[in-house]
């Protein structure tokens, strides 16, 4: 894995060692700041299910003013840790180790975010689609739309195969397709119709 723009392209960045971690590939990256680009520069970004911070990484070199890395796992935050600092980022981010649906839910109500980027495990979005489930995800998204800004935007990361469960108080604008995973683009409702 390597930073694709800005700043700090070329860095290579750590990888984990350990099963059960799904790094997004260069190439869905790249898809996403593409996407993304004219959002960037000034923003604040909050990177959920951070993994090894490639996401946020990605977005600091492209001149973001903060990014907020939310993971559970003390073994990826340990990983984002150590590629912050191969990338010699000292500054304009926040590693919060915790639950992604309880870090949104226990954030202040002023807390806003221009991008919110969640890449959790493909088969938590599986398991959420079964009638039977807790709808963890649904209940993350939610969470997360309520952190949006005016205009912000949230990009989910999933298998192109497993459709959400999108919440009520969000609208998907766009679904990008690359290979077996797909990135949906949603935003507040309340955002889409004050445009219209």
């Amino acid at each position: 894995m390597r930073v694709i723009a800005g700043t700090l392209k070329g860095r290579r960045l750590k990888t984990p060692t350990w099963d059960g971690l799904r790094p997004t590939s260069d190439k869905l990256r790249e898809t996403l700041f593409n996407v993304l680009a004219p959002r960037i520069a000034g923003s604040r970004l909050l990177d959920g299910y951070a993994g090894t911070g490639a996401i946020g990484i990605e977005a600091i070199s492209r001149g973001v003013a903060h990014v907020t890395f939310i993971e559970r796992d003390h073994r990826a935050t340990g990983l984002i840790r150590a590629n912050l600092q191969v990338c010699a980022v000292l500054a304009g981010y926040t590693i919060e180790q915790a639950d992604v649906g309880v870090a949104l839910s226990k954030m202040p109500v002023e807390a806003r975010f221009d991008v919110i980027v969640l890449d959790p495990p493909y088969a938590a979005i599986e398991v959420s689609t079964n009638e039977d489930s807790t709808n963890e995800i649904s209940r993350v998204l939610d969470a997360a739309g309520r952190r949006l800004g005016a205009d912000g935007v949230l990009v989910l990361e999933r298998a192109t195969r497993v459709e959400p469960d999108v919440p009520a108080s969000l609208t998907r604008i766009r679904d990008i397709r690359s290979g077996d995973s797909t990135l949906t683009l949603l935003t507040r409702v309340e955002a889409q119709s004050d445009r219209n």
